[in-house]
């Protein structure tokens, strides 16, 4: 059973694949000047181009952790989220509020998907 990992850095890698599952390491925005919308459709912007990089798609989403730094951001995270999502396609989701690595950062997101 190989391991295929891609973006590997220093310290993590943006993806691993296994067994046609595929893991997403946290993902943000660069620009964190934006707001919770703003910074969420660009987070959601970088896990469609590393789900399609891995195989996959949006669709295939089989888990969702979402990280707020502040839970007061939930609507509008949600807003972002809701224009995003595929219909009928909704994952399994957990969202929660933490402490994430800088205080800029407003919204990190974790996915596990399958291959198509």
């Amino acid at each position: 059973m190989s391991i295929t990992r891609l973006h590997v850095g220093k310290r993590l890698s943006e993806v691993a694949i296994n067994n046609g599952t595929i893991y997403l390491a946290g993902q943000l925005a660069e620009d964190v000047s934006q707001n919770i919308e703003g910074q969420t459709r660009e987070t959601l912007g970088h896990i469609d181009r590393l789900l399609t990089e891995a195989g996959s798609s949006k669709e295939h989403i089989l888990s969702c952790q979402i990280y707020l730094a502040d839970i007061k951001d939930f609507a509008g995270m949600n807003a972002a989220w809701d224009e995003w999502v595929a219909a009928g396609n909704c994952p399994p989701r957990a969202t929660v509020e933490a402490k994430l690595a800088r205080p800029e950062i407003l919204v990190e997101i974790v996915i596990v998907a399958a291959q198509k």
